[in-house]
């Protein structure tokens, strides 16, 4: 069973009026259990828009969505395909609401109808998992704490549905860079621990190009590139159309490219970056004297 998969979704704002837009123009997506998916594109291309239907948050206009089998256009069945998609939007710590920690995370299984030794369960595991001890904090108010403690209190909120598809929406935006490291780290640690499968929407194309197994991206409602990191980001020109940036370690290798420092244009992250200077170092220190001597002099 697919983790999703949409067919020729097509959703238009404001239809019949001088507001007209075509936010999705007939999307065919399929996303396998267990993979990481970076969603990318300029801003108005369609990102939100698709990710809402995934919970049906958006009401399907034309074509289909489908998750873990269930059809987000059949009522019977949306209230089962909301808990198995764990949606976390921009600024998640603005939706807490409770006077405890505790509450807050409990929220979500209370709704889903579990008894108190279950719900008590899941915020237990929940609040640890993303690195809020119950003891420490289940009782302190979600107000009282550090910006990095409330997103992470949100998010345990989110997983304590324990969904098997989790949705990020910018999951880093407004944090400084302590405070990114350690969200992308629980990311990371949820595609582990909790939910096999991750779409992340993100502006950021380093963390995109690092976490990502698969990256799709979107221009005027259209999916405009699909493919490995490497592949994706591979295609400058297209990029580039698409009104999206490369990854540092990309933008690093053009500019050595255009020094006459060849390295392989698939490389995308730091890491890569990295071991390909390395080994270019090594073969121009094993290069003969005469290799040596002939390289680097323009």
């Amino acid at each position: 069973m697919r983790a999703v998969e949409l067919k020729g979704l097509t959703y238009t704002y404001s239809a019949k009026t001088p507001f007209e837009k075509r936010a999705l123009d007939n999307v065919d997506l399929a996303v396998e259990e267990g993979e990481f998916v970076g969603l990318i594109g300029a801003t108005g291309s369609g990102k939100s828009t698709l990710i809402q239907h995934l919970n049906g948050l958006v009401k399907v206009q034309q074509g289909e969505v489908i998750v873990r089998g269930m059809n987000a256009s059949d009522k019977k069945s949306l209230k089962k395909l909301r808990f198995a998609v764990g949606m976390v939007f921009q600024y998640p710590e603005y939706q807490l609401f409770e006077d405890s920690v505790a509450k807050d995370v409990a929220f979500g299984p209370k709704n889903m109808k579990l008894d108190k030794e279950e719900v008590e369960r899941r915020v237990r595991r929940a609040m640890e998992v993303v690195g809020l001890p119950y003891e420490e904090f289940a009782e302190r108010s979600p107000f009282e704490l550090s910006g990095g403690e409330k997103r992470r209190a949100a998010i345990a909120g989110v997983i304590a549905m324990e969904p098997e598809i989790l949705v990020l929406d910018e999951p880093v935006a407004g944090l400084d860079p302590v405070g990114r490291r350690e969200i992308l780290s629980l990311v990371r640690k949820l595609h582990e621990e909790v939910s096999p499968t991750v779409i992340m929407v993100s502006h950021y194309m380093d963390d995109i190009a690092e976490m990502a197994d698969r990256i799709v991206a979107l221009k005027e409602g259209k999916i405009v590139a699909d493919g490995t990191p490497a592949e994706v980001f591979g295609a400058r020109e297209k990029l580039a159309a698409a009104g999206l940036a490369l990854p540092t370690a990309a933008r690093i290798t053009d500019a050595l490219a255009a020094r006459g420092i060849e390295l392989p244009r698939t490389i995308v992250t730091a890491r890569e970056l990295a071991d390909a200077l390395a080994a270019y170092r090594t073969a121009r220190r094993t290069a003969t004297p005469a290799d040596a001597d002939g390289e680097g002099e323009d």
